[in-house]
This record gives C-alpha cells, sequence and structure tokens, in this order.
C-alpha cells in the first residue's frame, strides 16, 4: 500500500479539511439565492423574537426544518458582531463539512488501514463539490455529516449485531429529520435494505427497522419540532414543506431546476475534480469489489455496502423532477472511500494530472475569460455589466496566488518529483487547487457576482427612507436577492417603489423620469422615487 513516510506530511494530510472549510470563510458576500435565504431567515429570527419558526422578508419560509436555523443563530449571536454576517452563517456549514471528513477518516481507519483512511480523508477535503457545500450557510453540508454517520452507525451495526451503532444511527436520523425532512430517513433506509436484500438478510433489516428504542430516540428529537410548527402554522405548514417541498420536489420540477435522466452522470465528476481521472479507475472495480470470483458474495460486504449507497443516491435523484448538483453528495461519500481504496491502481499519470493542470490554467485565466465574454454581447446585460469589472475587481491579489499556484505545479510536472505516483501528484494538485479556491477564485467570485448588491445595500442601510427590492424585466434575478434584508438589517420587500422609496434594481429598469439615482455599482442601483411635479 502506497504509505506517507515523513509525520509532517501525515500531520498536514489530517489538517486539510480545516484549511479546506475555515480559511478565509467569510472573504466572499453572501450569495443569492440560497445563502442569502438560510441567513435572512435566521435574522429575522432575532428580528421576531420568534425561534420555533422561519420567515423570510416577513413571509413563513417552509423550505427546511429548524436545526440549521438554530446553529446559524447561535454562531450569529456569537460572532455575528465581532467576525462578521458571511462568516458567523457559514461557521455551523464549516465544522459540519470538517467533522464529515473526520468521520470518514474515524470509519476508515479500522477496515481500510490508516493510510487508506487518510487518502479517503484528503479527497473528501479537496474536492469542489465538498468545498462548496462546507463554505455556504445553507443545510446541505449538516445533512451530509448526519447521513454519513447514520449510515456508518447502520454498518456498524450490520457488521458486528451491536445495538448501540443502531440505536446512534436513530439519533443521526432524527436529527437529520430536523435538518432536512424526510430524505435523512429515506436514505438510510433504502441503502440497508437495498444491501441486506442483496445478501438475502431480510430479518437482519426488519429488527433494526422495528427497534422500539430507536423509534422513540427518533421521535424524541424530531417530533417536538414538527408538532409545534403544524400547531403554529396548521395546513400551511403541510402545504408548503411536506406537500411543496418534498413530495413536489421528487414529483415535479421545483424552482426551474430541471434536468435530464443522465444529470448526475455529467456532475457527479464535476464535483469530485480533480478525483475525476480515479473516480472513473474506481467504476472499473465494482464487480470486483461486490463479488468473488467464484460469483459468491465477497466475505466482509462493506464495499458492495459503498457502491449501493451511491448507486441508490444517483438512481433516486435521476427519477427525481427537481434536480440540484449537490444532491449527488449525498452518494459521494462512500466513492470518497472507494477511490482512496483503489489508488495504488492509478495508471496513466498524464491522464489523471491533465484535469488539475486544466482547472488550474482556468482559475487564472477566469478574470479575462469573463471580461471577454462581457465585450461579447452574450446573454444577460446585467451579467454583461458584472463581468465588465471582473478583471479589475482580481487584482494583483488574485493573478499572483493563482499564477503562483499554476507555476509551482507546471515546475513540479517537469522536475524529478515526477517520479513520484501519480496518486502523490494528483493529491498535492487538489492541496493545491483548495488554497487557490479559498484564497483567490471564492473571494472574487463573490466581490464580482454579489459585491455590487451588497455595497448597494449597504448604501440603503440606516437611510430613514422605505427600501425595497424592484423588478420590472424577468431577465434578473435581483428580487431574488434575500441578502440585501441581512446587509440592510432589516426586511425589504418585493415590490414597485413608491414615491419618497428607495427602489435596489438593476440599472435599467430605472425610467428616465421620476427617479434619482443615488448609488450605483456595476448593474445595481438604489434609485430614490421622487414625486410628479405638481400639474400646472
Amino acid at each position: 500500500m502506497t504509505r506517507w513516510n515523513l509525520d509532517g506530511g501525515k500531520f498536514l494530510c489530517f489538517a486539510l479539511p480545516l484549511a479546506a472549510f475555515l480559511l478565509c470563510l467569510g472573504s466572499a458576500p453572501l450569495f443569492d439565492v440560497d445563502e442569502g435565504a438560510f441567513s435572512e431567515a435566521t435574522r429575522e429570527m432575532f428580528e421576531r423574537g420568534d425561534f420555533l419558526s422561519t420567515w423570510l422578508n416577513g413571509q413563513p419560509r417552509f423550505d427546511k426544518p429548524i436545526l440549521i436555523y438554530w446553529l446559524q443563530a447561535a454562531s450569529y449571536w456569537m460572532f455575528g458582531g465581532l467576525l462578521g454576517p458571511e462568516w458567523a452563517f457559514r461557521l455551523p456549514s464549516a465544522l459540519a463539512a470538517t467533522a464529515w471528513c473526520y468521520a470518514i477518516w474515524h470509519f476508515a481507519r479500522p477496515r481500510f488501514g490508516p493510510d487508506t483512511a487518510l487518502a479517503a480523508l484528503a479527497v473528501a477535503a479537496t474536492s469542489i463539490g465538498p468545498f462548496a457545500i462546507g463554505r455556504a450557510a445553507t443545510a446541505d453540508a449538516l445533512l451530509n455529516l448526519l447521513l454519513v454517520l447514520s449510515l456508518f452507525d447502520a454498518w456498524r451495526h450490520l457488521e458486528s449485531a451491536r445495538t448501540a451503532p443502531l440505536l446512534r444511527c436513530y439519533a443521526w436520523i432524527g436529527l437529520g429529520a430536523l435538518t432536512k425532512g424526510p430524505i435523512a430517513l429515506l436514505i438510510p433506509g433504502a441503502v440497508t435494505l437495498l444491501y441486506c436484500a442483496s445478501r438475502k438478510h431480510w430479518k437482519i433489516w426488519l429488527r433494526a427497522m422495528s427497534n422500539p428504542t430507536g423509534w422513540l430516540i427518533f421521535a424524541l428529537l424530531a417530533a417536538p419540532w414538527y408538532a409545534t410548527a403544524l400547531a403554529i402554522h396548521g395546513q400551511a405548514f403541510i402545504d408548503g414543506f411536506i406537500l411543496k417541498h418534498n413530495v413536489q420536489r421528487f414529483t415535479g420540477t421545483l424552482e426551474g431546476h430541471a434536468g435530464s435522466l443522465f444529470y448526475y452522470a455529467l456532475f457527479i465528476p464535476l464535483l469530485l475534480m480533480p478525483w475525476t481521472g480515479p473516480l472513473f479507475a474506481s467504476l472499473r472495480k465494482i464487480k470486483a469489489d461486490c463479488v468473488s470470483q467464484n460469483g459468491h458474495p465477497t466475505s466482509s460486504g462493506l464495499r458492495r455496502f459503498l457502491w449501493v449507497w451511491a448507486g441508490f443516491v444517483v438512481a433516486f435523484f435521476s427519477l427525481s423532477g427537481t434536480k440540484l448538483p449537490h444532491y449527488a453528495l449525498y452518494g459521494a461519500t462512500p466513492l470518497f472511500l472507494l477511490i482512496a481504496a483503489h489508488r495504488d491502481g492509478l495508471k496513466r499519470a498524464a491522464a489523471h494530472l491533465a484535469l488539475p493542470t486544466a482547472l488550474l490554467a482556468l482559475f487564472a485565466a477566469l478574470p479575462f475569460l469573463c471580461a471577454v465574454l462581457s465585450s461579447q454581447q452574450l446573454g444577460n446585460a446585467y451579467y454583461r455589466e458584472l463581468f465588465s469589472e471582473a478583471a479589475l475587481r482580481a487584482g494583483p491579489g488574485y493573478y499572483a496566488i493563482c499564477g503562483g499556484a499554476l507555476l509551482i505545479w507546471l515546475v513540479l510536472l517537469f522536475t524529478p518529483w515526477q517520479r513520484k505516483s501519480p496518486w502523490h501528484r494528483l493529491l498535492f494538485a487538489a492541496c493545491l487547487q483548495t488554497v487557490v479556491l479559498a484564497l483567490a477564485v471564492t473571494p472574487w467570485l463573490g466581490a464580482m457576482l454579489q459585491g455590487p448588491m451588497k455595497e448597494t445595500a449597504l448604501f440603503t442601510r440606516g437611510r430613514p427612507e422605505n427600501v425595497v427590492l424592484w423588478r420590472v424585466s424577468k431577465k434578473t434575478n435581483i428580487a431574488d436577492s434575500p441578502s440585501v434584508s441581512v446587509y440592510r438589517n432589516a426586511v425589504t420587500p418585493t415590490r414597485p417603489p413608491e414615491d419618497g422609496e428607495i427602489a435596489i434594481t438593476w440599472f435599467e429598469n430605472v425610467p428616465e423620469q421620476g427617479f434619482v439615482i443615488l448609488f450605483k455599482r456595476a448593474g445595481v442601483v438604489a434609485a430614490l422615487k421622487t414625486a410628479p411635479p405638481a400639474h400646472q
């Protein structure tokens, strides 16, 4: 097996999750729509003095259960004033993603060995998908952690028949139901059912699923809040949370998030970059992992369990009417483990190293590409305006970090270091990618896409006029910018402005008469609507 010979190298690898998810966590503005919506709903808890239900811009919000909002509220209360809202609202996700990586390491160590466990941790900490959700003020990193803990403990029960892991599994599922609803029960239940069915262990599964103590733990954790939400909101909670955000999310297309049956076949390799090559190499091992040479199941069954887990998630969400890339991450953990387990079989180094080389080059060129796109009169005029400032917002620091990382990587590709295994070189590239994303790309992307909105919102904060979000044209998503309310520290309704009110909108929405532009950043303006002149 491949080994890390230096204790220092092992320590740095073990520290990767801390760097990946906490480094420059608050450097980018809150991204709309999701980060802005979660953060504003949490902020309104303090404004309303209501910590049992969530509201967004004064309207009930039934998208997700309460746990992530409680964690964000605690973080905002402790750190919001000191470190800023971005850092505070994202901290629960960053801690959940960090714990997710260490849970993978802890589970893999006794089953695959310490080196493979450390390799799996490294893959999880440096893939683009976990990086994105682990630094986002949403519920996804927390749900991923709870799904992973529940399925790891489900396997511990299956391999040992011990009761303690089973009861912990019920506890994780209960907390998952408080984070994102029924999906927290569906995935562990279905994965364990399919695995046990493949081994003809029906009685084991039925016994585990009918444990009365487990269901009591689940009910004690999840039922009180659901009962409270139902008592407060009644039928509106059933219609909004159960029917719309759970049933309709699977049976229909919600909020325009559609996709083909092969949607996740495209996005899983992207979410695991730069580990896409090892992913495809691992896919070729499915049969060997699940069945021995004589056609009988393998003795441990763990690798079969991991493939069942990944396969169910892909199949289930491929059949769902609503598709979002991060849904695939619910089944990414077993892939991290399998990639690490098969790392010694990597051949053709050039094929594996081409992608990270291209990614590092792309990061260095992104501001120039955006500037070129803005000059081509393509797509939305609002985004062309934003892209026109891409190179300016990058600054010397961006090019120094991205260019330096690319130069280091190219030098190492053509030195004696090239004799290192493909795995070691790919790991180094993944670490470079993570540093570049954290220090340069994410702050720049946030400044370009959300900077004008944040700056405009801060300009209007504390002004005596009423402020509204206004969208005349459906060509932009400015009306879907709940982060404005976060930065204004006040609810900002979405409607046309009245006389004497300030509208935050796209500059082309403002008529030539009847408005005074008070502030403008890129394509975003704060415009005061003035009263029409008296009739002469």
